[in-house]
């Protein structure tokens, strides 16, 4: 049971509405999160911006920040953001070996060069962010351009404050 009670959706306030009514168009629902973040309205609006921006701005396809976002949850036990980022991740082509694949990618033969450096990234940024050293920054440097790694950090890190934040306030999974 979560810890705090969301908010209703037919109760919210009208800056927060607009933030219901855009999930609601986008995906029929309005995450139980996001829903829990309305308590403090300005936190709703912001947090909805950066994580569409993060999600849908820059070059690194949605897939691969999806799959960031599975391994990160996976890292954090995070059984919320799992539940809705496989399910997105599975729209973009995923599957069950692919869920299980990313536990050991580095040596998994499912992922190309450029993913696994994007996924050995985010599993140093997310276990030991000060571990993340030159010779994986050189690596990241081969696949990805400067902007496409703040890309990925910017992935890993909202993601890692979800997973928080979810396990922290036991927030249900949408259904």
């Amino acid at each position: 049971m979560a810890r705090i009670a969301p908010v209703p959706v037919d109760t919210a306030s009208e800056g927060v509405k607009a933030v219901f009514d855009s999930f609601m168009a986008a995906r029929g629902n309005v995450p139980n999160m996001f829903r829990t973040l309305a308590l403090v309205p300005e936190l709703v609006t912001t947090l909805q911006a950066h994580f569409a921006a993060v999600l849908n701005a820059g070059t690194v396809e949605l897939k691969l920040k999806e799959l960031v976002v599975v391994r990160v949850s996976q890292l954090n036990n995070c059984d919320y953001c799992l539940a809705s980022h496989t399910k997105i991740a599975r729209q973009l082509g995923a599957t069950d070996e692919t869920f299980e694949e990313l536990q050991c990618a580095i040596e998994s033969p499912t992922f190309t060069e450029r993913e696994k450096a994007a996924i050995a990234f985010a599993e140093r940024l997310t276990v030991d962010s000060l571990g993340v050293d030159d010779a994986m920054f050189e690596r990241l440097k081969e696949h990805f351009t400067d902007s496409e790694i703040v890309e990925l950090a910017a992935v890993a890190g909202l993601f890692n404050y979800f997973n928080r934040f979810n396990n922290a306030l036991q927030v249900e999974i949408t259904r």
